[in-house]
């Protein structure tokens, strides 16, 4: 009996060894490649903090340009939108607004500000690429050499639309403008916010575009030459079209390249019942678009030796670097606690790497957007406020569904009714209707006119436009 017992107690005692080395192991590849991804985000942070904002794409004039707006209720903005567009155009280049689904008077307004107007209703298809499909659809009959799309509720540096078509048919490849988004209010959080957006949308692709490697698509002030736009895909429905259609023309040997001298802008969701589903929506799409495009990414960087796919998939393969930082600091805690020495050094260093190459950019770009005061506030409330986002995800998998962002409203709402649709405006157009400054007739159940539509953009105070999500 007791040489029964003994060899029970050593036969349990190997399996604790056994499996205390397994976890021992896993724990030191999840912190060896968390390590890579960590190097790879402060490398590119410190780059393009240093860089200076050079731009090396080679660029021409462009022939006729399409600026393609999608908007679903955006009445508040629009009107400013256009009108500010309109200075970017040339006599023969065209303004196409798709009032997508649209519940409000966008399309009333945006065509007394100037724009042709298309109007889409089809509830069973929504989302943004459905939008952008329908306007493709629409230029079909008639193509620019170049479309640029922006979003609803963004702001275009002078000259930018042209810059931007310039460079894409020059190269051939889809261009992605400098885009950052403003705080919405004063708070640590939403300033913080504003701050990882500087980062990934700024910082790191301008160290992409001084290696001349490829970028990924951010959602708005992108431009296509007409061959690459008509060809699609524009994403459909899912969460985050622009980052996939990015990796899907990167794999047909198209990847998108930086523009780092045109700018567009916005402003974050300033409730925050808004932002946080804002952030569900993009974080959660980033993250599916990972796992499901990155290994592919790699696997065909290896099969048609491209150092560009290799680089794109390098880029897409960093998570967003709050849950970057909660993975690295959970992996040291665990190596910790057990008294794991390896895993913990890896981490640690993780952490101390992401630090200096997210700090380094901070002091050089970031110091406006969010003061050196309220860092020490900001950043630990901002990773707490992720928390449940990512614990979603873990859950539950990826949000599918696309809601659009509540916004408060930043101007009256101007006059005028939303016209009824009839006919069709392509294959993906759902029920549309088309006009450039046609007369609106205010249907029944319109809501009654605040105002005049405006025709010239506010003078002073900040534009309307209150999250990056000002499309379909």
């Amino acid at each position: 009996m007791n040489l029964l017992a003994f060899d029970a107690l050593e036969v349990t005692v190997a399996v604790a060894l056994a499996a205390g080395t397994a976890g021992l192991v896993v724990l030191t590849l999840a912190a060896v490649v968390l390590l890579v991804l960590a190097l790879v985000a402060a490398c590119e942070c410190v780059l393009g903090a240093l860089s200076g904002g050079r731009c090396r794409l080679p660029s021409r004039a462009p022939g006729r340009v399409a600026i393609l707006v999608p908007a679903h209720d955006e009445e508040a903005g629009i009107g400013t939108t256009v009108l500010e567009l309109r200075r970017q155009l040339r006599p023969d280049d065209r303004l196409l607004v798709v009032a997508d689904n649209c519940r409000d008077r966008t399309a009333a307004i945006a065509r007394a500000a100037g724009a042709e107007v298309i109007e889409r209703h089809d509830p069973t298809r929504r989302g943004k690429g459905h939008a952008l499909a329908c306007g493709v659809a629409a230029l079909a009959h008639d193509p620019p050499e170049a479309v640029v799309i922006v979003d609803a509720d963004c702001r275009l540096s002078p000259g930018a639309a042209l810059t931007l078509a310039g460079h894409a048919v020059c190269t051939g490849h889809p261009i992605q403008a400098d885009y950052v988004l403003t705080p919405a209010d004063g708070s640590a959080r939403s300033a913080t916010s504003a701050l990882a957006f500087l980062v990934r949308n700024r910082v790191r692709p301008r160290a992409l575009a001084v290696l001349g490697l490829p970028c990924q698509l951010t959602g708005s002030g992108m431009a296509f030459p007409w061959a690459l736009v008509a060809q699609g895909p524009l994403g459909g429905s899912h969460l985050v079209e622009d980052l996939l259609v990015g990796v899907e023309l990167a794999l047909r040997g198209r990847p998108p390249l930086a523009c780092v001298r045109a700018h567009v802008s916005s402003r974050l969701a300033d409730r925050s019942d808004a932002a946080a589903a804002q952030r569900t929506r993009w974080e959660h799409g980033h993250l599916a678009v990972l796992r499901s495009h990155a290994p592919r990414l790699l696997r065909e960087a290896v099969a048609q030796r491209r150092v560009d796919l290799f680089a794109q998939a390098l880029d897409l393969a960093v998570p967003p670097l709050a849950l970057l930082t909660l993975l690295l600091a959970a992996t040291a805690g665990l190596a910790a606690a057990v008294g794991w020495t390896l895993p913990l050094a890896l981490a640690g260093a993780g952490l101390i790497a992401l630090a200096l190459g997210v700090g380094v950019a901070w002091w050089r770009l970031g110091r406006e957007v969010l003061p050196a005061r309220r860092l020490l506030i900001g950043v630990p409330g901002y990773l707490l406020w992720k928390l449940p986002i990512y614990a979603v995800y873990a859950v539950r998998g990826a949000e599918r569904r696309w809601v659009r962002t509540l916004r408060a409203v930043a101007e009256a709402p101007a006059g005028g009714g939303a016209r009824a649709a009839s006919g069709a405006g392509g294959a993906d157009a759902g029920a549309a209707s088309i006009g450039r400054g046609a007369p609106v007739t205010p249907e029944a159940d319109s809501p009654p006119s605040s105002g005049p539509v405006p025709t010239e953009p506010p003078t002073a105070g900040p534009p309307p436009h209150l999250a990056p999500t000002g499309g379909a």
